[in-house]
């Protein structure tokens, strides 16, 4: 499938006004008030009128070292169109893993935290023992948590041994395949954590099963999850957005891996299935860019397009090239127009986010 033609290919990127357009540094932060300090359910967002980011008591993790059985297979990786991707179980995330990407995954990390005011979880927990954070990546969440709750077990798996190995004493790390079997026993965990796995699960009904048998009655699985597309409520979204194509573009060559990127939409539904109850669904909204009036939002706003734009390249790889059978000097050409799209603030539009609770009965 060829890209379609490109009328503005050799055009740059326009530069935001009174906006750095790199990553947000300390001056982007806004002063806060106390009604800053909600977490932002999904309601409009307001356009700003526009013209024309080793502690103490870390250690590293050699526990997790061992008890993964980190073998030099496991850290080979696969290299293609100048991106690194897992070796272990080999095909099953289309995505990098490599220095670049971790950082957008951080990134990515960051925004979220700020749009849930700082929240780590949606879950009501109360004081937690062990703790599972599933497709953990660079480990940062998991970390996090292991400084929120310093008596709880924290471990967090992945298909790559990319985390840090300086954390707190009360996490570790494992290699591992969330949809092979569980290593945990029946009944053990307090609370599952799982964002961001669209892109790398397939068969969720049997991943939830098996969180529901490996909780404790009582226990809480939490679900967080951008959902892979561009949401608009003034009606300023143009219909050729170049951003909003991309994405359908990417999700169409993830298809023919097995990966529906809008899945997350049944995670309520599937949560319920699965057989939890008090079941929850939390709906925000990330801006893209810096378009919105509240100083808050538009930090946002600026991670989430500073997270996209580093995402095009690394994203597009393996979607694009054995998805949609493109070239690479296709997608750079097409990813040119995509680029220029992404800082146009006259479009206000946002990604939705949403955060599923479920309990296990006790």
């Amino acid at each position: 499938m060829p890209p379609p033609a490109q009328t503005a290919t050799t055009s740059s990127p326009p530069a935001a006004t009174g906006t750095a357009e790199g990553q947000p540094t300390q001056s982007n932060e806004p002063s806060h008030t106390e009604d800053d300090h909600a977490p932002i359910e999904a309601a409009e967002i307001i356009p700003a009128d526009r013209a024309g980011l080793t502690d103490d008591g870390y250690e590293t993790d050699r526990e997790s070292s061992a008890s993964t059985s980190v073998t030099s297979s496991i850290r080979d990786y696969e290299f293609e169109n100048s991106r690194r991707y897992h070796k272990f179980q080999e095909g099953r995330y289309q995505f990098p893993n490599d220095e670049p990407e971790q950082e957008r995954e951080d990134m990515k990390h960051a925004m979220v935290i700020h749009l849930c005011d700082g929240k780590l979880h949606f879950a009501p927990l109360d004081n937690p023992q062990n703790i599972l954070d599933i497709g953990t990546g660079t480990g940062i969440w998991a970390i996090d948590m292991g400084d929120e709750f310093p008596e709880a077990e924290i471990l967090g798996i992945d298909l790559s041994p990319i985390q840090t190995p300086w954390v707190p004493p009360n996490v570790r790390f494992m290699v591992d395949d969330a949809e092979a079997e569980w290593v945990q026993p029946p009944n053990s965990l307090d609370y599952i954590h799982i964002r961001n796995m669209t892109a790398a699960i397939r068969d969720w009904p049997t991943l939830l099963s098996r969180a529901y048998e490996a909780l404790k009655p009582g226990g809480w699985i939490e679900l967080q999850e951008l959902c892979f597309e561009l949401k608009c409520d003034d009606g300023s979204l143009k219909p050729d957005n170049k951003l909003q194509e991309w994405l359908g573009l990417v999700r169409q060559g993830l298809m023919t891996f097995g990966v529906d990127m809008l899945s997350m939409r049944n995670n309520k539904q599937r949560t319920l299935d699965a057989g939890f109850v008090n079941v929850q669904e939390k709906a925000l909204k990330i801006p893209f860019g810096i378009w919105p009036k509240d100083k808050r939002m538009s930090m946002i706003g600026l991670y989430c397009r500073t997270m996209m734009v580093d995402a095009l390249h690394g994203v597009s790889s393996k979607p694009f090239l054995h998805g949609l059978k493109w070239t690479p000097e296709q997608i750079e050409v097409y990813l040119v127009a995509v680029r220029k799209e992404c800082y146009d603030y006259t479009q206000h539009t946002h990604i939705p986010f949403t955060a599923v609770t479920g309990q296990k009965p006790l």
